[in-house]
């Protein structure tokens, strides 16, 4: 219940500042006309917009069959979090990331980089998928990904205002100087509502995507790692759609470590900060080693895995010892 209530609000803001930049640039005809597009994107978001967000993302599905570590991996987890097993999607990216989709655990899916499968350990990666499952049993997609769809699709009109409604004085109320300030202010506006969404989020889905690995401190370390590497590579699909970049689980369009209002993502300092604690809380592990270059991968008697790389064309990579995971 309490979800419902937030998916509510949280939707009705995004459908407020739309309507709110349908009548900067349009008057009171341009708000009927931003609240009758809204609500349909709220409609057709609900059914569909998982498959905008992986389409956009260029995420393909993969199978036991061409992806048998991975889908064993998710499958393990998604029983131990008492879910159904999710779609498993992977994205042709150097750069080590993760998010997960869909408007509910019967009908979600969990979308992974190559880079995350090539540069991580076994553990990690079940450190990550775990998170991402969390993120499902936790209802968490659905906000995540309305709040994705409707957030771009306010940054695009503000932008057309301009072409289709700055020149028309009878219909702006505020002219020209009204929708230049609505193409700067509609986005932050709407990025502050993404913020409310993911930064809070990010927290509990550490928190239980520990839990039901049961491994703290390998989620630890893959944060650590995913975020050095997102500031060196980049994400050319989520540079395309920055409005689904709070989806990942690190920020895959910066390296910004200010955990402040303007950031899509709490720091990962403090993100592994509270996985060291929990560990501890769980008495498992030994603390990660954190230094301002690197973040040091725990010491554990697990065998790293090594990973088939699904990929569209090239050579695997070797497969290797597998983890408790794959």
């Amino acid at each position: 219940m309490l979800n419902f209530v937030k998916t509510s609000v949280l939707l009705a803001a995004l459908t407020g500042i739309f309507m709110a930049v349908g009548y900067l640039i349009g008057g009171t005809s341009g708000m009927a006309i931003a609240f009758v597009v809204a609500a349909g994107m709220n409609l057709i978001g609900y059914w569909n917009s998982d498959k905008l967000v992986l389409a956009a993302q260029g995420a393909r599905e993969v199978g036991p069959a061409n992806a048998p570590d991975l889908h064993r991996m998710v499958a393990g987890l998604a029983q131990r979090a008492g879910i159904p097993m999710p779609k498993v999607y992977v994205i042709d990216s150097d750069q080590p990331n993760a998010f997960a989709t869909g408007r509910n655990p019967a009908n979600a899916a969990v979308a992974v980089s190559t880079g995350l499968l090539a540069r991580l350990e076994g553990r990690e990666v079940a450190g990550v998928v775990a998170h991402e499952l969390a993120h499902i049993r936790n209802h968490d997609t659905l906000v995540m990904t309305l709040t994705a769809t409707l957030a771009g699709a306010i940054s695009m009109i503000a932008q057309f205002g301009l072409f289709f409604g700055g020149g028309n004085s009878r219909n702006n109320p505020l002219g020209l100087v009204g929708t230049l300030l609505t193409m700067f202010l509609a986005p932050v506006a709407a990025m502050l509502v993404q913020m409310a969404v993911s930064r809070t989020r990010e927290y509990q889905a550490d928190r239980d995507g520990a839990e039901i690995s049961g491994d703290p401190l390998a989620l630890a370390s893959a944060l650590g790692k995913i975020s050095q590497r997102s500031q060196r590579e980049v994400n050319v699909a989520a540079e395309r759609n920055p409005a689904m970049a709070h989806l990942y689980i690190v920020n895959p369009l910066s390296g910004q470590r200010m955990d402040n209002l303007f950031s899509t993502h709490p720091d990962v300092a403090n993100r592994i900060g509270a996985l060291q604690k929990l560990a501890g809380d769980m008495g498992v592990g030994r603390p990660v080693r954190q230094s301002a270059s690197r973040v040091a991968a725990p010491q554990s008697p697990v065998t790293s895995a090594g990973w088939r790389v699904p990929q569209t064309g090239g050579t695997d990579r070797p497969t290797q010892s597998r983890g408790p995971w794959g």
